[in-house]
């Protein structure tokens, strides 16, 4: 009996010291990380371009799993962690890198647990979309080998009202799709720009019957569904028509096409409170034109406001192309008050994100947004598009640039302040 007990001592002061005696297995460590910091994409139907839902898909990519997260690079996350907190935000802590690293060094130990029906990967399988929104045709994507810009209008057929808790945009085409803006329309009056292409003139119809929301989701290389805080939603009127901005990135492949999907995820019941979006784009910038000249790295200024009313912000979207080298934005009390909204100081056009904040943001009436934005059209920037720089202005070409800030928010209630953004 003395014996039993020094040995387990033994065995817990060691394990206490030096680590578990037994390594960890997949359903009792590993699936828990996949789960939650890479299967919001790598799922099916998911926007990567393969699947880590079960052990066989991540076994036989562990050599690449343990590389890209050992190294930082997965799962993405470019914002600044101390600048403000975000729901959404993805990240990996030390302990489990180390977890995944000697997994894979102790041969992928499977572990005999079973998965539990609530576990985060069976909640996010059985989550279905209340409503799949194709385009109506498969669009063959020019070989032309330049960027091509095409409108789709995709009708709901809605027989009532309906608040959405969440958007997701899955491009068929993953390779060639470099993102695509959501808007929404009632009039009917624009069904026939369906494949219209951005530089045909019967587009400015748009000017005569504008979209009820010029964004109701933007998806771009990196950002995956946005989901909105519990008993809110995005409106969407009855019979309310999708109409999807594509941009195809150039392609000189025959046989290219693409047939991308909207998933619709409906409140149980109407909201009283309605998400808006705020668009904020390069017309705003205070130190104009919107011009950067080769080999040179120049910052704007942009500002909106002041705000007419009291406002909780739930989430933001910062957008620039390839030159982008740092974005940052914070709101302007009439006290003279900063609120952080986002700061990124190595910006990745590959990896793009709708940020959620972990607590409403409350910005109050006549408060300003301000943010700034940084471009390097050198040739030190590994990604400008051009060798020798060229002049860069705006246009929605990837080789061209943009400025634009996306605001999400509520109209402010009583005991916004701080709320957790569940």
């Amino acid at each position: 009996m003395r014996i039993t007990c020094i040995l387990s001592f033994l065995i817990l002061l060691y394990t206490t010291c030096y680590g578990q005696v037994v390594p960890d297995t997949y359903y009792d460590k590993i699936e828990g990380i996949i789960a939650t910091n890479c299967m919001p994409c790598h799922r099916p139907g998911g926007s990567a371009p393969f699947s880590l839902t079960t052990y066989d898909d991540i076994a036989k990519r562990a050599d690449f799993i343990g590389y890209v997260t050992k190294s930082g690079y997965m799962p993405p996350w470019r914002a600044d962690r101390s600048f403000q907190e975000y729901k959404n935000e993805r990240g990996l802590t030390a302990d489990e890198i180390n977890s995944i690293q000697n997994w894979i060094k102790n041969k992928m130990p499977k572990g005999s647990k079973p998965r539990k029906k609530n576990d985060p990967i069976a909640l996010v399988e059985n989550e279905k979309p209340d409503l799949i929104l194709k385009m109506k045709d498969s669009y063959s994507i020019p070989t032309d080998g330049v960027d091509d810009y095409r409108f789709f209008n995709v009708p709901t057929n809605l027989n009532e009202e309906k608040y959405l808790r969440k958007i997701e945009f899955v491009p068929e085409n993953k390779k060639l799709v470099h993102h695509s803006r959501l808007m929404t329309d009632t009039s009917h009056m624009v069904r026939d720009i369906n494949g219209m292409s951005a530089n045909d003139p019967g587009i400015n119809k748009f000017e005569k019957y504008p979209p009820i929301d010029k964004f109701l989701y933007g998806w771009v290389p990196g950002n995956s569904a946005i989901e909105f805080p519990k008993g809110t939603g995005k409106r969407l009127f009855k019979e309310t028509d999708l109409i999807l901005n594509i941009h195809y990135a150039p392609n000189s492949k025959k046989n290219q096409s693409d047939q991308s999907q909207v998933n619709l995820y409906f409140t149980d019941k109407k909201t009283e409170r309605e998400v808006y979006s705020l668009a904020i784009a390069e017309d705003n910038i205070s130190n104009p034109p919107f011009l950067i000249k080769a080999n040179e790295v120049k910052t704007f200024y942009s500002s909106f406001g002041p705000i007419p009313i009291d406002i909780s912000a739930i989430g933001v979207l910062p957008h620039m192309h390839y030159i982008g080298k740092s974005f940052r934005a914070f709101a302007v009390t009439p006290d003279g008050d900063a609120i952080n909204l986002i700061k990124i100081d190595d910006w990745d056009f590959r990896w793009q994100e709708t940020y959620l904040f972990k607590t409403f943001q409350f910005i109050p009436k006549n408060s300003v947004i301000l943010f700034e934005a940084t471009f390097d059209n050198t040739i030190d920037n590994p990604e400008n598009p051009n060798s020798p720089p060229k002049d860069i202005t705006y246009g929605w070409n990837t080789t061209s640039e943009m400025m634009d800030l996306v605001v999400y928010y509520l109209v402010y209630q009583e005991g916004d302040k701080n709320r957790v953004n569940e």
